[in-house]
């Protein structure tokens, strides 16, 4: 599939967290930057003017961008330190060392240490992270330096040594920091149990600690101790702030390649995430055109083949969201929950985005595509016989009984065409019957269009349920097309769709874009409907008022209304005030009208 034009990938970027990469026109990646909002990000490059020679050199020479979307600015900046370490792309300046964000680490031995560090070794140790603020770490191994007595030599406290009388206790141990483990002063198993709260703890479960935190800072305000008070403020925010899980790095999962797949009735979109030593190095979108009726499993086995020998992948291990055949040499591993479950939603995640992103491009770029695509998707999704280029809703209002009216909205090729919409006034009904009203406003409808010789619908919505269906349905009887048009009914409540002659309603996936066009067709009829109620309402009150003034006409009462701006305000006026408006002869009518009854 060829890259869209820049400006469109521009007009079509989602306003999410993720990391932007621009391409030179030899697709070399110039420049991976993170965002909090992507959309705004990468369009400042091309809308502001930079006092930056290199990023003015930067911006000419950017022939198209791709981007990944992620859950959070933390995990944003995780993988731009990700790609730029991978790629070292020659604009950017920060993060191309070895140095990497920092971990915790508790240590696989016996008496385990915990300490923050930079690198992650394969030996068993556990490691929490990373972290995007070494204050985060500080305060998070302060918090357990606090609660529990850990050691931080690094001695090797095995059972024989310690027997052995190989070590003493240091100072830590008489300035209370340590128990004392390695004279035996304190069991493994008494210092295990301290291990397993402190892995709690980095898992983001510490509402005890915070509590404690929150009742130490009330204790320094009141004595007036308020730096230290303050302090424990910062704490608190970091630690209400923190977040254990990331998405983008986790040491638990090696070197594995994770697809994953959405489709629509033309088109499969698959996402591929590649992690190498637990983190995400690269991710690719590739848009497969269907043939014939294609499965996802086809496409999916097809896609991660190509994607492979794209990129040279040789992972022993995939992550995909069903069962695939791909031979007895690479191992499928299909996620249920947990980190694992994570990753593969975030590569449907950016699937997702990417589908939405190509159908916004082809509105911009070829429309015709696009009405094609949404008319063949409704002719499925709705048993239609032909593709409803023409639909028209129609609408009853009428609150609290008075002024009953009825809307008509059309809609051609998807999208409203205002100048067909009508409205209708009901003549024939007596009290409020929305069914009575419906058959008078469908009847009255299209015996014009047939009078007038005009196109009818090939789809008609009614905005109600089975009730209002069949007084639609009596008006095509008695135009005698019934069967010539399709027809259709939408309750209000659960979105159910109900057929003629059919007792079972159909229930469209909510994010549908068949529903959504039907949703949208029904808004449209109900505010077109609303509106032409509120202004007979409004005309009726005047009429009820000032035009049962003998004498006093249309034009009179929209000046008197223009300078008093109520039927009240008249009707308070002093006599002068009427006659400056509209004359000394009417003036005396309104005003002998109101103080005289």
């Amino acid at each position: 599939m060829s890259q869209p034009a820049l400006d469109i990938q521009l007009q079509t970027l989602p306003h999410q967290p993720g990391v932007y990469q621009y391409f030179d026109s030899e697709g070399t990646i110039i420049y991976v930057g993170k965002a909090k909002d992507l959309k705004k990000r990468v369009s400042s490059y091309f809308t502001k003017t930079h006092d930056n020679g290199k990023t003015r050199v930067l911006v000419k020479k950017i022939a198209s961008i791709k981007h990944i979307v992620v859950d959070t600015e933390t995990d944003a900046l995780l993988l731009e330190n990700n790609l730029i370490k991978k790629y070292q792309p020659r604009y950017n300046v920060l993060l191309k060392d070895d140095k990497s964000y920092p971990w915790i680490c508790i240590k696989k031995e016996r008496f385990p240490r915990v300490f923050s560090t930079r690198r992650v070794f394969k030996d068993g140790s556990e490691y929490f992270g990373p972290y995007t603020s070494m204050k985060t770490v500080s305060t998070l191994l302060d918090l357990i330096k606090g609660l529990y007595k850990l050691r931080n030599c690094n001695y090797d406290l095995s059972e024989e040594k310690i027997n052995n009388g190989k070590y003493s206790v240091c100072l830590e141990y008489h300035l209370g920091n340590c128990k004392g483990a390695c004279e035996g002063y304190e069991t493994e198993e008494e210092y295990s149990q301290n291990i397993i709260a402190i892995k709690e703890i980095l898992k983001g479960n510490f509402k005890d600690s915070l509590s404690q935190f929150k009742t130490q800072m009330k204790a320094c305000a009141e004595n007036l101790h308020f730096e230290e008070a303050q302090n424990i403020k910062e704490k608190i925010e970091i630690l209400e702030n923190y977040q254990a899980k990331s998405t983008i790095v986790n040491p638990k999962i090696s070197n594995v390649d994770v697809f994953s797949i959405m489709s629509d009735e033309s088109y499969g979109y698959i996402n591929f995430l590649q992690v190498s030593y637990g983190s995400i190095i690269r991710s690719h979108t590739l848009e497969i055109k269907k043939k014939l009726d294609e499965t996802d499993k086809t496409l999916l086995e097809l896609a991660i083949t190509e994607i492979r020998q794209r990129f040279n992948s040789n992972s022993k291990e995939i992550y995909v969201p069903f069962q695939v055949d791909l031979g007895d040499d690479i191992k499928v591993t299909i996620p249920k929950l947990g980190d694992k479950k994570h990753i593969l939603d975030l590569s449907l995640r950016n699937a997702k985005y990417y589908r939405m992103e190509r159908f916004k491009q082809i509105k911009i770029t070829n429309p015709d595509r696009h009405v094609k695509r949404i008319m063949a998707q409704m002719k499925t999704d709705l048993r239609l016989s032909v593709e409803p280029r023409h639909i028209e809703c129609f609408d009853n209002s009428n609150i609290q009984g008075t002024n009953p009216v009825a809307a008509c909205v059309v809609f051609k090729n998807g999208k409203p065409s205002k100048k067909d919409y009508r409205h209708f006034n009901i003549k024939t009904v007596e009290g409020p019957n929305d069914f009575a009203s419906m058959e008078e406003v469908v009847y009255r409808r299209y015996k014009r269009l047939l009078d007038e010789n005009q196109s009818l619908p090939q789809l008609i919505i009614i905005d109600g349920g089975k009730g209002q269906l069949s007084s639609a349905l009596n008006a095509l009887d008695d135009l005698k097309l019934r069967g010539k048009i399709a027809i259709i009914g939408i309750a209000k409540r659960l979105e159910e769709l109900f057929y003629p002659n059919d007792s079972i309603p159909l229930y469209l996936d909510k994010k549908s874009e068949t529903l959504k066009v039907i949703q949208q067709l029904r808004n449209e009829a109900h505010r077109f409907g609303i509106e032409h109620h509120r202004n007979r309402r409004s005309k009726g009150a005047l009429n009820t008022e000032l035009e049962t003034i003998p004498g006093i006409g249309e034009k009179t009462i929209v000046e008197l209304l223009k300078q008093f701006k109520s039927v009240k305000r008249v009707s308070n006026a002093k006599l002068d005030e009427l006659e400056s408006v509209v004359g000394g002869s009417r003036a005396e009518k309104i005003y002998n009208y109101y103080h005289n009854s």
